[in-house]
């Protein structure tokens, strides 16, 4: 069996990008999550025989408040932290959108999206 986990529509404020403006003045992000791992287990009834949302969020709070210029270096970090922290993932989709862009006249979100397969 192949289970996936979704965290989806996570909000933070960072100060993630490239123009000074952004990272003095910060931004909101939303933060989109899959992880997929194999079991064998029929029934999952203990925490031990699946991935621990709650571990996951604080390893992406934490990623969060790491400045970085681009959110694929951001996106490509955290996946390796995910995989680190959790070596049964078979799967990553990660997605970022940045609620506010520094741009005049522009109305909407910016994002980027990664995802890998081990």
């Amino acid at each position: 069996m192949l289970i996936t986990l979704h965290l989806l529509n996570l909000q933070f404020f960072a100060r993630h990008g490239l123009y000074e403006e952004e990272k003095r003045l910060g931004n909101q992000f939303e933060l989109n999550i899959s992880i997929s791992f194999p079991s064998d287990r029929q029934v999952i009834d203990q925490l031990d025989d699946t991935i621990n949302y709650a571990t996951v969020y604080e390893l992406v709070k934490n990623e969060m408040q790491h400045p970085r210029e681009l959110l694929e270096t951001l996106l490509s970090q955290l996946a390796q932290n995910l995989k680190t922290t959790f070596p049964q993932i078979t799967h990553i989709k990660l997605s970022i959108f940045k609620l506010q862009m520094p741009l005049n006249h522009f109305v909407g979100k910016m994002g980027v999206e990664i995802e890998k397969q081990y």
